[in-house]
């Protein structure tokens, strides 16, 4: 199949609603090219202008909802829209990931479960998610994580329990921890004998420069493509078969201990 990793770049004087059209245009230019295309994390406002998270928070089906459920249909992809600070009308805010069908409809929400501030910005301003979330696509299954989840490996492996093989991150990662950027989606994908496909920003949040180098990663670790710092769309085509293959090669995920969760029923 083939992915389109779209790095966007955020400038911190464009409005969301000139950064949804902006998207969505870039977007539909992968119709009849890509199967699955990828957005970073909380394009719309800045991963780090925590100032705008309440002002620029929107309902699930709200304004960004909308341009890319019908961004999605008209390209015939399926879309992993990045993330959108959302706001439940019963509860806190969420950083949460959107993710369409070719037909345009919701496939999937997951609200981030690891908010990163550790006493300020995401962490304090928004909640946690709680439930982890996979999709099934015609060739592959995707498991949906965001930004500062990378960091926890226990994460991956849930969803290599619920049957992930291609494992995407949409992130706002910060220029001055690239280096963590690429080696921890090397290790998850080693780790997880899975593709890793991670999506960040160009330009600015807030003022923080963002890493850019979005990359993706195959079973073994090796690095298929890797996009440069500013905005660009990463394409690579890769067998998702590839992930079975590997894991009946090199079988060491048949050889784990602990943490496995009881067979399900």
């Amino acid at each position: 199949m083939r992915a389109s990793l779209i790095q966007i770049h955020v400038d911190d004087d464009e409005s969301p609603n000139s950064r949804r059209l902006h998207a969505a245009s870039m977007v539909r230019d992968q119709a009849g090219y890509a199967d699955l295309v990828v957005l970073p994390e909380l394009w719309t406002t800045g991963a780090f202008a925590y100032e705008a998270f309440a002002a620029e928070a929107e309902p699930l089906e709200g304004p960004t909802y909308e341009v890319m459920a019908k961004a999605a249909s008209d390209a015939g992809v399926w879309l992993h829209a990045g993330t959108i600070p959302e706001r439940d009308p019963d509860g806190p805010l969420y950083n949460t990931a959107l993710v369409f069908s070719p037909d345009g409809e919701l496939a999937a929400a997951y609200r981030k479960i690891h908010r990163f501030g550790f006493d300020k910005g995401e962490a304090v301003l928004m909640g946690a998610g709680e439930e982890l979330v996979t999709v099934r696509l015609p060739e592959t299954v995707l498991g949906v994580t965001t930004c500062y989840d990378l960091r926890f490996p226990e994460l991956y492996r849930g969803l290599v329990d619920r049957g992930a093989e291609t494992l995407l991150v949409s992130a706002g990662w910060p220029e001055r921890r690239r280096a963590h950027w690429t080696l921890l989606a090397q290790a998850r994908a080693v780790e997880n004998q899975a593709y890793v496909l991670a999506c960040g920003t160009a330009g600015t949040h807030a003022g923080v420069p963002q890493a850019g180098h979005s990359v993706v990663v195959d079973p073994w670790g090796q690095i298929v493509a890797e996009a440069g710092a500013g905005e660009e769309v990463l394409t690579v085509e890769f067998d998702a078969a590839g992930v079975a293959a590997t894991r009946e090669r090199f079988p060491a995920l048949k050889d784990r201990r602990l943490g496995l969760e009881p067979p399900r029923r």
